[in-house]
């Protein structure tokens, strides 16, 4: 990653629908506008899943306006970090990225009450990677 410009994130799951909107949301919150984000799924789903908007929205974050967005080998290509959350082989692979996969239970068909602690360890690991990209979280 280069000094001179921001470090770009990536967050991929199958629908993108869920824990990748998720990641992407904390990041763009608590990166204040140092990090580029991204997110994307390999089988994009219609809409964001509506507990997953909700349980976000518990915590101040409005995800309401998000769409899924289709994994193109361009996205990959031009992030610095591409975190994976549960889309298997259909990412593509790019010599010089850092890949992460994060092992999290899927949000899709459950309630509210079930993605809270999704989401909640979501955030903790974002405001992980926010401390190795040298950026401080928001308070």
């Amino acid at each position: 990653m280069s000094e001179s410009r921001k470090p770009s994130v990536l967050f991929v799951c199958v629908h993108n629908a869920g824990r990748s909107q998720m990641g992407a949301a904390f990041l763009t919150h608590l990166g204040a506008g140092r990090v580029e984000v991204r997110s994307a799924g390999s089988a994009p789903a219609e809409t964001v899943n509506p507990a997953v908007v909700e349980a976000m929205r518990e915590v101040g974050i409005d995800i309401s306006a998000e769409t899924p967005k289709v994994l193109t080998p361009e996205a990959v290509q031009s992030s610095d970090v591409v975190i994976t959350m549960g889309c298997g082989d259909a990412c593509p692979y790019f010599p010089g990225k850092r890949y992460l996969d994060w092992k999290l239970d899927d949000p899709a068909g459950q309630g509210v009450d079930a993605v809270r602690p999704i989401r909640d360890d979501i955030e903790q690991r974002v405001r992980v990677l926010l401390a190795e990209l040298g950026v401080q979280a928001r308070a």
